[in-house]
């Protein structure tokens, strides 16, 4: 019988292929991606496709099909089990894959599932995703035929890289929250490696993720770390998200160590092998990052969130380090340009084992500004971008400071503010940062007003002023 598939259309992402499983997602899904992405990377001149899934409770029988797919289509499948999404991306670099597929949830609930792809080595995504969605509905695959399914364990080597990079001075008393992450496995065995004493919480890999949901960017789902950091009197503490590509630091007071705040602490040390070097964040971070790169002798780049994103620019501007304020961290200097949670801690230890204080005392060093969290609040597929649209030609006509990179980011006296439209949800996303709480109420303010003449009512933004 000849192949054909439609997707839901809420699935194709714009960087995965995600939903919930049983609803918008099935294994016939995970069988046509297998199907569909096989026949790309063969029609590219490739073979042989990585495979990987997390710990989610669906994720083995979507794995299971979309191995059958990919195979159907001629495909080579080497098959590393069960795992965290960085690890997939070492066995697809280190082995020169053609093609790799993660089957992942990331850090949505429990019931959701996806899919993060790479082909030629690069990520997959946008465009891509939109002509596999478009093949799988026409049928426009290679037929049907045999390729192979092998199983392979790269965990030692994968441990045995990571350990490699460790460039510490001193011991450290370290705590983890794994969350129940993909990790758990390769997280116990990695830290049996690292010199220091090691705490794990929540070690074993569980898709019901009973104790916390797998998010270090949500101050609630740290509360457990801030606590055995306290208790223990430890150095820091790291979380991971359900496939611990994205990392969480809390510091030795249980302060949250935000992801641009990591960067600066990061990009001092590279600079100072890589002088001169570019450094890439997200436009949700703080302008004080950007001013420290800068500081520190590097060319601060602001760009586009998302990670294929920022991975693709850094490939395209040779920057060894690139990070965004949701704590996807990456790595090209001594690394393989991917983002890597695991790898980003052993970094992090190296860096921290070598301050003169403790990692309180850096956060300390850093100006002060009032930052509103990230607010996300629904809006329409397609009126989101339109709003977008409308609020940058406003600020143009009004003669404002704006970049327009990634939606709008507007620069004040008295800092700025960033409206932007996500490319994964129906939503849009705002974030403010000042110097003090007079002048992040009048951002607020000018933020509110333009998301007003655009029809919308604005997000109730009491309480919402922290400081960073």
């Amino acid at each position: 019988m000849p192949f054909r598939h439609d997707f839901d259309p809420t699935s194709l992402r714009e960087y995965d292929i995600r939903g919930i499983v049983g609803k918008t997602l099935q294994p016939a899904d995970a069988f046509a991606i297998g199907r569909t992405f096989a026949s790309m990377v063969i029609r590219a001149g490739g073979k042989r496709i990585v495979v990987g899934y997390d710990g989610r409770l669906s994720s083995p029988s979507l794995e299971e099909a979309l191995v059958r797919g990919a195979v159907e289509s001629g495909a080579d499948v080497t098959r590393i089990g069960c795992g965290p999404t960085p690890m997939l991306y070492f066995a697809s670099v280190a082995d020169e894959a053609d093609g790799a597929v993660m089957v992942t949830g990331s850090h949505n609930p429990p019931d959701y599932n996806g899919f993060k792809m790479m082909m030629g080595g690069k990520p997959f995504y946008g465009d891509q995703i939109r002509e596999l969605g478009r093949l799988s509905a026409s049928g426009d695959v290679l037929p049907a035929t045999s390729g192979t399914a092998v199983r392979v364990d790269i965990s030692d080597r994968y441990i045995d890289r990571l350990v490699q990079d460790y460039d510490g001075i001193r011991p450290l008393r370290v705590v983890w929250d794994n969350g129940n992450s993909a990790a758990g496995a390769v997280l116990n065995r990695l830290v049996e490696r690292l010199p220091g004493e090691h705490t794990v919480l929540f070690g074993e890999i569980d898709g019901h993720f009973p104790n916390h949901h797998p998010d270090p960017t949500v101050e609630k789902n740290l509360q457990d770390l801030i606590r055995v950091v306290d208790e223990k009197q430890a150095d820091l503490g790291i979380a991971f998200d359900g496939d611990a590509d994205r990392i969480g630091i809390v510091d030795n007071r249980g302060q949250i160590f935000w992801g641009d705040q990591m960067l600066v602490l990061l990009a001092q040390d590279v600079l100072s092998r890589h002088p001169g070097a570019t450094i890439i964040a997200d436009v949700k971070a703080s302008q004080i990052l950007f001013d420290e790169i800068a500081k520190a002798g590097g060319q601060p780049l602001m760009w586009k969130t998302g990670h294929s994103l920022i991975k693709t620019k850094m490939a395209e501007t040779g920057s060894p380090l690139a990070g965004e304020m949701s704590g996807h961290i990456f790595f090209a200097d001594k690394w393989y340009g991917f983002d890597d949670a695991l790898y980003a801690a052993v970094r992090v230890l190296g860096i921290v084992s070598r301050l003169p204080g403790p990692l309180s005392d850096f956060r300390d060093s850093l100006p002060v500004t009032v930052t509103t969290p990230e607010l996300r609040f629904n809006c329409d597929d397609k009126r989101k971008f339109e709003v977008i649209t409308e609020v940058a030609e406003r600020l143009r006509k009004e003669g404002a400071d704006v970049s327009e990179i990634d939606g709008v980011r507007v620069n004040t006296p008295d800092g700025w503010w960033l409206l932007r439209a996500s490319n994964t949800q129906a939503v849009l996303v705002a974030r403010a940062e000042a110097r003090d709480d007079a002048g992040l109420d009048r951002l607020k303010a000018a933020l509110a007003a333009q998301l007003e003449a655009s029809g919308l009512e604005a997000p109730d933004f009491s309480g919402e002023n922290a400081g960073h």
